[in-house]
C-alpha cells in the first residue's frame, strides 16, 4: 500500500515530468478526508456535466480535452502532502484548484491558497461552522470562497476561470446555464396550467 512519503515522490516526479498541457489534468480537487467526499460531489458533476474526463492515470489519460484530478488531502494530518500538492499544482500543468474542508479548523483551503500562490484556489466549507476559517485569509493572501457545501458553485467558478482562454469552456457554461433557465421555464409553465394539486400529483 503506497504511503504518503510515496505519494509525495509521484507528485514530485510528475512535476517533474514536464508534461505537455493536454496530457496533464485542468482542475484539481482536494479535500481534507473522504467523509467530505459527499458534499464534494457537486464539484464533480458539475465538471462532468461541462464535458470534463477524470484522469487518474498519466500514461492512459481520458479522451476528454479538458481533465480533473482528486485526492484526499489533510491540512492537520498530512501538512507534508498538502504542501507538496500545493507547491507542485503548478508545474503539474494545473491551472485551478478546488480545495474542501470540514470541522472548525477548516485549513486546507487556505493553506493551499498560500501554497500555491499565484494559482487560483477556490475554497469550499464542507459544514456552516467551517465558513469562517475558509474566508478568514489576510490581505494578500487572496482565495475565493463559496458558500458551506455549495461545491457545485466552485466547479462552476472554476470553469469560469479556465474559459476566460477556452472558447470551448464558454460555451458550454453557456449552454448548461440555458439549459438550467430552460428548466425553470418548463416548471413555471407546468405548475401554472397544471395548478398547485396537479403539480404535486405530478412530481410524485
Amino acid at each position: 500500500m503506497p504511503s504518503v512519503t510515496d505519494l509525495i515522490e509521484r507528485l514530485e516526479s510528475d512535476a517533474a515530468a514536464d508534461r505537455p498541457g493536454e496530457e496533464t489534468p485542468d482542475v484539481g480537487i482536494i479535500m481534507g478526508s473522504d467523509s467530505d467526499l459527499d458534499t464534494m460531489q457537486g464539484a464533480f458533476d458539475a465538471l462532468d456535466a461541462l464535458g470534463f474526463g477524470e484522469q487518474t492515470n498519466h500514461a492512459e489519460p481520458p479522451e476528454e480535452r479538458f481533465t480533473y484530478e482528486s485526492y484526499v488531502v489533510s491540512a492537520h494530518r498530512t501538512p507534508d502532502l498538502m504542501y507538496a500538492y500545493a507547491e507542485t499544482a503548478e508545474a503539474r500543468g494545473l491551472d485551478v484548484l478546488i480545495a474542501g474542508a470540514g470541522g472548525k479548523s477548516a485549513d486546507l483551503p487556505n493553506m493551499t491558497a498560500s501554497v500555491a500562490f499565484p494559482l487560483p484556489v477556490v475554497g469550499v466549507p464542507v459544514q456552516e461552522k467551517s465558513v469562517d476559517s475558509v474566508i478568514g485569509m489576510p490581505t494578500g493572501a487572496p482565495i475565493t470562497a463559496v458558500d458551506a457545501g455549495k461545491s457545485y458553485n466552485a466547479a462552476l467558478s472554476t470553469v469560469q476561470t479556465l474559459a476566460r482562454e477556452h472558447d470551448e469552456l464558454r460555451e458550454r457554461l453557456v449552454a448548461l446555464h440555458d439549459e438550467r433557465r430552460d428548466g425553470v421555464g418548463e416548471v413555471s409553465v407546468a405548475l401554472h396550467d397544471l395548478g398547485v394539486q396537479g403539480f404535486r400529483n405530478r412530481e410524485r
